[in-house]
Formats: structure tokens, C-alpha cells, sequence
């Protein structure tokens, strides 16, 4: 996955299951916001990264199936935000009735006492992340149309051409290719293309370059 490292908010609603409105809600409240802004807001604006996703899943799952409220989970947050980075992310959770343990990194112990006689659930913070990756593969995923295609989308690397499907720039296929590289060698660097898109970014590159003289 070494082409797709950040999402936009709406590829950030589909792989976490959360609504727009919520995320917009969340980042204008500041419960949660994505860790990069582009502050001019010429091409994404908000840039959510994988650990961004894996947190806000997390999130839901408290949320939507543990039925705990946005108040206590907001005062978590605060509490969790000022002692640990990316805590929603990285530490590992339990569920005790309609509360929320973690267990210390550097402890290895509960940093809060459970209630006596109420059963804990461990969050399965490793499913999360797992089913995470599996959606993101399936997000990455490209149509058979797209093989071979180059286009430009204002929202994908800066409005350069990429080839269809990916983010990867018909310039950096020929950087490659002026520089020696053999199809096989490209392909290794990037395994989600094939030899037409290699050849259709070349030969878009070769014609641009040859309307520009």
C-alpha cells in the first residue's frame, strides 16, 4: 500500500462506517480531527492517515456497539489526548459495562480499578486494524477499464496526470524510465500497475513532451 497512505474525508466515511456529517461534526468540535490540514484548502483540505481511520473505528465500534455516549467518550479522549499520541489508535481497550479501560504501554497494567463483579470485554483493537487493511486493499482495488488509462482529477496529486485508479504520476513512470529503468524493474516498485500502464504513461509523457517543443 505504498501509494495510498492518505484518505480523503470521504474515503475516511467509507472505510470507517461513519457518516460525513459525523466527521465534520467531530473535526469542527474538536473531538477528533485528521492529523493533516491543508490550511489553504487548494486540493484536499482534511487528510485523514491509516492510524486516523483505525481511530475513528475504534470510535464507532465504542460507540454504535458498545452504546457508549459522545460525552464519555469526549472526556476519554481529552483525558487520553494529553498523556498518549494517537491513543485511540496504538493502545489496547476493555469494555466494562458503559466504560472504557486501557491498558498502560509502560505498565502493562489497567490505568483506571473496574467495578468488582462486572465482567470486562477486551476491544479487539487488532480486528479492527486487520479489517481495516482488508477494506483498504478492496478500496485500492482497480476496474479493468482503468488499465491502461491516464487521467486528472484536481483532488489527486496536485491535479497531475496520474495513471487511472492510482496516484502514482505518468512523470514519475518516465523519471523511471529515462533513468534506465526496465518495465520489470518499474513494476517491482510498483506492483498495482501493469506493462500498459507503464506503456500508456509513457507515451503520454513522450507526446507531451513532443507538443511542448
Amino acid at each position: 500500500m505504498t501509494d495510498v497512505q492518505a484518505f480523503t474525508t470521504q474515503q475516511a466515511c467509507r472505510l470507517s462506517g461513519l457518516s460525513i456529517h459525523r466527521l465534520r461534526y467531530w473535526d469542527k468540535t474538536g473531538f477528533f480531527s485528521p492529523r493533516f490540514i491543508d490550511e489553504e484548502r487548494r486540493y484536499f483540505g482534511k487528510i485523514y492517515t491509516f492510524r486516523d481511520i483505525v481511530g475513528l473505528r475504534t470510535i464507532a465500534v465504542m460507540r454504535d456497539e458498545h452504546h457508549l455516549s459522545l460525552q464519555e467518550l469526549r472526556k476519554i479522549g481529552k483525558w487520553l489526548h494529553e498523556r498518549f499520541d494517537e491513543p485511540w489508535s496504538r493502545l489496547k481497550f476493555f469494555v466494562a459495562g458503559k466504560r472504557v479501560f486501557f491498558k498502560d504501554p509502560k505498565t502493562g497494567k489497567m490505568q483506571e480499578p473496574l467495578p468488582r463483579g462486572q465482567e470486562v470485554f477486551e476491544f479487539a483493537l487488532e480486528e479492527v486494524v486487520a479489517d481495516l487493511r482488508r477494506t483498504t486493499r478492496r478500496l485500492q482495488k482497480r476496474d479493468r477499464a482503468q488499465l491502461g488509462k491516464i487521467e486528472q482529477n484536481r483532488y489527486v496529486a496536485h491535479n497531475a496526470h496520474v495513471i487511472a485508479g492510482t496516484r502514482i504520476t505518468t512523470s514519475a513512470i518516465w523519471r523511471f524510465r529515462q533513468a534506465g529503468y526496465k518495465y520489470a524493474d518499474i513494476l517491482r516498485e510498483y506492483p498495482r500497475l501493469t506493462r500498459r500502464d507503464l506503456q500508456a504513461a509513457i507515451r503520454f509523457e513522450e507526446d507531451r513532451r513532443k507538443q511542448a517543443v
